[in-house]
């Protein structure tokens, strides 16, 4: 199943058909995709049902956010070996390096994006969206409570991010527009296999990062175990579960998103980003 924002209201997703689940229910289900989660298990029974292929013609300048509101956003940092490995860290983390990236800073898989300097960094990262509330779960059945996969991009403005006695990770990554994600949200299902996933970024054609989720140090179920053994996880929770190697400020020179330039950000199975950059 692929559901989506389009036009501001829910739809499941099929290529380039869309079907507006309130009408489609008639009225079972509302119109705000940020409602949906918390009567996931339902809707998926009923969406299971349906025929998207029946829906109407989108464009992307349709398209919004497939979540919007989510009560949290989680950013685990040095999910990847290699990455880990660019950033200077000798050893694998041992346990997940989480952050939060503020709600006001999502926007569309199309939106143009504001640099609020000359150094605000790409990251592209698959979004993890929960489904079915988990408190202190098991990674075995971690999977069981993410409603589906999105893409995403963890911009990172890296001089306020570094800044101060410690870091400040949460402000560097939530400027406005700083968490793009979309286009669509795909259920774990819809994969071959949800734990590895082809993902990168590019920058007006140029390659910047191109891995493999398998190579995650804590794949998807272990984030939602790890994560929900300290605090409850709710319906609509993102994680962002970090980037591959790549990144603008491993580079040598280091390298940072400019004005003017389009930065596309691709998911196996998902489909991409597309965010023009723009100056203040």
């Amino acid at each position: 199943m692929r559901i989506g924002r389009i036009d501001g209201r829910l739809k499941l997703v099929s290529g380039e058909l869309a079907l507006d689940v309130e009408a489609a229910s008639d009225g079972r289900f509302g119109a705000d995709p940020d409602q949906i989660f918390p009567r996931w298990a339902e809707f998926a029974a009923w969406a299971g049902r349906q025929s998207p292929g029946d829906g109407e013609p989108f464009t992307e300048t349709q398209v919004g956010p497939p979540v919007l509101g989510p009560a949290q956003v989680f950013g685990i940092g040095l999910n990847y070996r290699a990455h880990s490995e660019e950033a200077g860290v000798a050893k694998p983390p041992t346990s997940p390096a989480v952050f939060t990236k503020f709600v006001s800073s999502i926007t569309g898989p199309y939106d143009t994006v504001t640099l609020p300097s000359d150094k605000v960094d790409w990251e592209v990262e698959l979004v993890a969206v929960i489904g079915e509330p988990a408190y202190q779960v098991s990674e075995k059945d971690g999977w069981r409570h993410v409603a589906g996969l999105t893409v995403g991009q963890d911009l990172s403005e890296r001089a306020v991010q570094l800044s101060g006695p410690v870091p400040q990770f949460s402000l560097g990554k939530s400027y406005p527009g700083f968490s793009p994600i979309g286009p669509v949200l795909v259920t774990p299902d819809e994969f071959s296999d949800p734990d590895d996933l082809a993902l990168g970024c590019a920058l007006d054609g140029e390659t910047l990062q191109d891995g493999r989720t398998k190579d995650l140090i804590f794949s998807v179920p272990e984030l939602v175990a790890r994560l929900s053994a300290v605090l409850p996880l709710r319906p609509g929770d993102l994680i962002f579960t970090g980037t591959p190697s790549g990144v603008g400020m491993a580079r040598d020179p280091q390298r940072y998103l400019t004005p003017g330039s389009t930065l596309v950000s691709t998911i196996e199975g998902i489909g991409h980003l597309r965010n023009p950059l723009v100056g203040p």
